[in-house]
């Protein structure tokens, strides 16, 4: 099994100060540890200036070499921004391969991408990154998953940089994506004339998203201790507690300094959130980081395009409440308590979770008004629909029809006047539930 060494450069100068070295290596070793390898030492190093060569001075070089021969290292993961020329240079200074934080995301993507949309996207950031990089292993141009880098499969030790071979496969794979671009926006038309809102869960990778997901869905979505276990969409429909349906989406998890390339790459996937009438946030409160990782899930969806009332609106679900002591529970619930858009939840026992849904539905319903409408006794297809669709409240079997008073939102009357005609005021009782 590859031997891993896991380094975290401390920058003299770092302007993330929000978040300690101590937890940025763990979130470090995290990544690596979604990778069938073992780590043989994780531990940070100051940095007081990058070299352009080399990133350490050459006193470091040595002495990290000398830990490396020491360990019997196979790779050597740098958390953070190594140039084409420094990966050359260290690479052939300490004889391993190396993997700095863009590769190695890029990496786990490549592994756990399940679908041929996720496949291409990963194989495209993989390329894009490699452009300018000088690596042994040309292994995307060969492997039917493309994306992967070197951690096995065919083609490992090939040298061979065939560069017009790149340039003509990221060509293909964007048209491609193309084709799946607009593959899913026929898709989500065709989602935008059912009267199904959308929910789109997003958050920092971990935080419980496809725990969440498979606890609102009873749906069974790799759910796992362990960044990154969800790459692909999941979308299923859910029953709001007044009876009335809505599209939850499960979608990749977030991190910090996530790589241009995957952000692109993913654009096409992300879009659901882009277009999603309800953003629910999926924090873990356990973190010691939970803020500064708000601040990461917030930036990149500004990145996306989310508009700011769109966030503005957003709900939070306080995650991992089982992960606190008693102390730390309730004051995780008495700040929730303060915040009209936040949820205090544990995912995984089901506390809170029927608040959270409460809250999706006033978010869904706010704009939503009470007609009263008469069906004939033939209109039974209208009234499954107000059934399947709205929210009854109360029925009146009359002799000469049924009289009904129903809320609908603006979007679910608009649908249903366009499918069954203009909505009347209805005549007759109408008898309380």
């Amino acid at each position: 099994m590859t031997r891993v060494l896991v380094i975290h450069p401390v920058l003299a100068r770092d302007s993330r100060a929000e978040r300690t070295a101590d937890a940025r290596l763990q979130e470090a070793v995290g990544l690596v540890q979604a990778l069938d390898v073992e780590i043989a030492a994780a531990e940070t190093t100051p940095l007081n200036a990058p070299r352009a060569a080399t990133l350490f001075g050459s006193g470091k070089v040595d002495q990290l070499g000398g830990r490396i021969a020491l360990l019997e290292v196979d790779l050597v993961v740098i958390d953070g921004l190594v140039t084409p020329i420094q990966q050359r240079n260290l690479e052939r200074a300490w004889n391993v391969k190396l993997l700095d934080r863009t590769g190695l995301i890029l990496e786990i993507f490549g592994d756990r991408a399940q679908t041929r949309e996720g496949e291409l996207q990963v194989e495209l950031a993989h390329l894009e990154y490699q452009k300018g990089r000088l690596v042994r292993s040309w292994t995307h141009l060969e492997r039917q998953r493309g994306g992967v880098g070197f951690l096995g499969g065919p083609g490992e030790t090939q040298i061979e940089a065939d560069r017009r071979a790149l340039n003509d496969r990221i060509v293909q794979l964007k048209s491609r994506l193309e084709k799946v671009v607009r593959t899913r926006s026929l898709h989500r038309k065709a989602r935008t004339q059912a009267p199904y809102p959308m929910v789109a869960l997003v958050g920092y990778t971990n935080a419980g998203k496809s725990t969440l997901f498979n606890r609102l869905t009873s749906a069974e979505v790799l759910a796992e201790d362990m960044l990154f276990a969800t790459l692909d969409p999941t979308m299923r429909a859910i029953r709001l507690p007044d009876g009335t349906k809505a599209i939850i989406a499960d979608t990749v998890g977030f991190i910090s300094d996530l790589p241009t390339q995957l952000v692109a790459a993913f654009r096409a996937t992300l879009e659901e959130v882009l277009v999603a009438d309800l953003i629910v946030h999926v924090r873990d409160v356990s973190s010691e980081d939970a803020d500064a990782q708000r601040g990461d899930v917030i930036g990149v969806l500004r990145e996306l395009g989310v508009a700011d009332p769109a966030l503005e609106q957003l709900i939070e679900a306080r995650n991992k409440l089982d992960a606190l002591d008693d102390s730390a529970r309730v004051s995780a619930m008495n700040e929730a308590a303060r915040d009209e858009n936040a949820v205090c939840l544990s995912a995984r026992d089901g506390d809170g979770v029927a608040e959270l849904m409460r809250r999706i539905e006033l978010r869904l319903t706010h704009d939503a008004e009470e007609v009263n409408l008469t069906l004939a006794p033939e209109d039974g297809e209208a009234l499954a629909w107000l059934y399947e669709n709205g929210c009854v409240l109360a029925r009146d079997d009359l002799v000469g029809g049924i009289s009904l008073r129903a809320r609908l939102t603006p979007l679910q009357r608009g649908r249903f006047e366009k499918r069954f005609g203009p909505i009347a005021p209805g005549a007759g009782a109408l008898a309380a539930q």
